[in-house]
């Protein structure tokens, strides 16, 4: 029955684009946006979705469809513009702080938490301290008013600005939307953290391995990026949590102690810190932080260390804050976690450059909310400084809690016999000999031809940022090599000539298969010249300089030619922004006959190695404006949305800074983010990226 009405709805909306028929388009268009609105009442806000996510999915599509057939009847607040059942918002739009949201003064020994305590005695008679776990997330501000959820924001810059993430609490089941009791303020703001509990994280990493999506590094990342997502559902569907760790204001009534507060707020149905405890002396502070140290390996979520703060709120006062931290608490921060592993086996990969790259597999651990069972041993001064040998025990850490690393070998426990790795002399893979090289630790392959290297060089040549072929993935890459049919780059434009064997082999399937892979080889010549370049591999020239440098030179040709000429660095450091190391890339590239070779045949098989004559942009609406692209847009590439941004005569660079116009802000988007909002440029969502036309 929901089928067949989605099918007349289907229809209707086909019917009415197909017939131009503006009133008609006008009347469904209220209809559905109200229908959709309301299904956002009910699924964000009051947990009783009606209609199921393909009905909801399927009158969305219908509405967009409708809207774009019809752009008299935009509307800035349509719901296929903005998301979530409350407070829609922009991406990045940022709010006041009411009440600054300071971060605490860090302290890494024991000694600095006895000065700390001592200090504290010293300025006031018996004083309580509070001794808390310290959550590794991300601090969020709360408003109610009338005991209703007025806004959520984030910690920001810390004095002036925090984003509003108010879309995103409402599906965080740890907030109360409404507060409960008799004694409701008419105004309370409250500070947490958001978090994510270890099963929850990886339920996420897995779903995200399935979908062959990028890993998320641990659980505080993760619940960082996905409290600034546009979409509320990925937030709901991801499982944050939240503690309140502190109250920042209230209206109508006044508390002595945190303590005081904390009751108050578990009054109201607020979650709070739990398993905090309330000392009076040095050494009880001292017991307190050891307990919540045994503690942190049973905690369903991650902690990296404990708060210490003033009970007193009047004793906070007297002292008051510094311009970053307040003068009351400190966070003593854990040593770096470790823990021992017995390292399996060495393994060694061969890189695209020939370079060998030692990694140590070693019994798995848990570090920081991930499991980990590998880490790299970079070379072999590494390896003779440290000692390493297959069966050694090992002290595992992550560096910057994100990078899983060895620190040293734990001598005692080394079996008879075990010895300290050496590097073999010939390559892994080929066989051929192995050499050091010259001014770094690095061994290299001597082998131009090592399937490792060939392999690779392919990979990257087939790759969206290069020449993007579509279909020719790494298995069948693997398979054409395997097979005899891929020595180097340019034998991918041969294989249409060898069609019959690759279908009789059946390497990329049946002949319909093999047919649209040919044919994305032959789309692919016609690629412009920077894709060219960056397939080549050459070192420290990625997609954005290659597009630059080929902007500049127009042709391979003459981009070869500045290469061999006597003042090659000179020629090529005239491109805006491509210094001496990459200029010396191009050179060490250009001046091997192999790789000229390998150009000219490229060549001659018709692949693009030139820029043909500019046609007309599509218009100038962007002309004078810098944009930065982050994170992961809804429908576009972050290479389409550069080239939309270009075709109405704007820029794109890589980098955040004082001259960018507008950060176009995406999924899981970073430090570029971050720094936007500190620096208060315009963030927009890709919506709106097309809107500005």
């Amino acid at each position: 029955m929901v089928t067949d009405e989605i099918s007349a709805l289907k229809e209707k909306t086909d019917s009415i684009i197909n017939s131009k028929d503006s009133k008609a388009a006008g009347e469904l268009i209220e209809a559905l946006r109200k229908e959709i609105l309301h299904a956002n009442d009910l699924y964000y806000n009051h947990d009783n979705p009606e209609i199921s996510d393909y009905e909801y999915d399927m009158k969305l599509e219908d509405l967009k469809a409708l809207e774009a057939a019809f752009p008299e009847f935009y509307d800035r607040n349509s719901p296929s513009l903005n998301v979530g059942g409350n407070a829609l918002r922009t991406a990045g739009v940022l709010v006041k702080h009411n009440v600054p949201m300071l971060s605490l003064l860090d302290v890494f020994s024991k000694e600095e938490i006895s000065s700390f305590v001592r200090e504290m005695r010293e300025q006031f008679t018996n004083p309580e301290f509070v001794v808390e776990y310290k959550i590794d997330g991300l601090s969020m501000t709360l408003r109610y008013e009338k005991g209703r959820l007025v806004m959520a924001e984030t910690r920001g810059d810390g004095i002036e600005f925090g984003e509003d993430v108010t879309a995103n609490a409402f599906v965080i089941p740890d907030i109360k939307k409404t507060l409960e009791g008799d004694n409701i303020p008419d105004y309370l703001e409250i500070r947490g953290e958001v978090y994510m509990e270890k099963e929850a994280f990886d339920k996420v990493n897995a779903e995200q391995e399935k979908e062959g999506k990028t890993l998320f590094q641990n659980p505080r990342n993760c619940a960082a990026g996905t409290l600034r997502q546009l979409d509320p559902a990925i937030v709901k569907k991801r499982g944050l949590s939240m503690f309140i760790f502190n109250l920042q204001e209230v209206k109508g009534m006044a508390f002595k102690t945190h303590t005081e507060a904390y009751d108050f707020m578990h009054s109201l149905g607020i979650r709070t810190i739990e398993n905090y405890k309330v000392c009076h002396t040095e050494e009880e502070v001292i017991a307190a932080i050891d307990a919540i140290a045994e503690d942190r390996e049973r905690l369903l979520y991650d902690i990296d260390g404990a708060v210490v703060k003033l009970n007193s709120f009047e004793e906070r006062a007297i002292l008051g804050n510094t311009s970053k931290v307040p003068r009351w608490a400190v966070a003593y921060k854990y040593p770096p976690e470790e823990k021992e592993a017995v390292i399996k086996d060495i393994e060694l990969t061969v890189g695209r450059t020939g370079r060998i790259n030692p990694t140590a597999v070693f019994t798995p651990v848990r570090l920081c909310g991930t499991t980990v069972s590998r880490a790299t041993l970079h070379n072999q001064d590494f390896i003779n400084k440290l000692g390493i040998g297959i069966g050694d025990t090992v002290l595992v850490y992550k560096s910057g809690e994100i990078i899983p690393k060895i620190k040293s070998v734990v001598k005692g426990k080394r079996p008879e016999g075990v010895e300290t790795f050496k590097m073999p002399d010939t390559c892994p893979v080929c066989g051929s000999p192995l050499f050091k090289d010259p001014g770094t630790a690095d061994v290299k392959c001597t082998s131009a031809t090592c399937p490792a290297q060939r392999l690779r060089n392919i990979i990257n040549f087939v790759s969206r940022d290069a020449m993007d072929i579509k279909g020719l993935g790494d298995v069948y890459i693997e398979k054409l090599i395997d097979k005899g049919f891929l020595n180097d780059v340019s034998d991918i434009y041969t294989l249409k000539d060898r069609k019959a064997a690759l279908v009789d082999l059946g390497i990329i399937g049946k002949e319909k298969n093999t047919e649209k892979l040919l044919s994305a080889i032959e789309e692919s010549k016609n690629n412009p010249p920077e894709k060219l370049l960056t397939g080549l591999g050459i070192n420290n020239v990625g997609k954005n300089a290659a597009r630059d440098i080929m902007k500049h030179f127009k042709s391979m040709d003459a981009l070869e030619e500045a290469a061999l000429a006597d003042d090659f660095s000179d020629k090529i450091q005239e491109v805006e922004d491509i210094g001496e190391i990459t200029a010396k890339s191009i050179h060490e590239y250009f001046s091997v006959a192999e790789n000229r070779e390998l150009v000219n045949r490229l060549k001659k098989y018709g692949v693009n190695t030139f820029i043909a004559e500019e046609s007309a942009p599509a218009g100038d609406e962007f002309a004078g404006k810098t944009f930065v692209i982050t994170g992961t847009l809804p429908t576009m590439s972050r290479a389409e949305a550069s080239d939309f941004i270009t075709s109405h005569g704007g820029k794109v660079t890589g980098s955040v800074s004082k001259k960018t116009d507008y950060l176009v802000a995406g999924e899981n988007a970073g430090s570029k983010l971050t720094k936007a909002q500190a620096l208060g440029l315009p963030i927009i969502s890709e919506d709106e990226l097309k809107g500005m036309l």
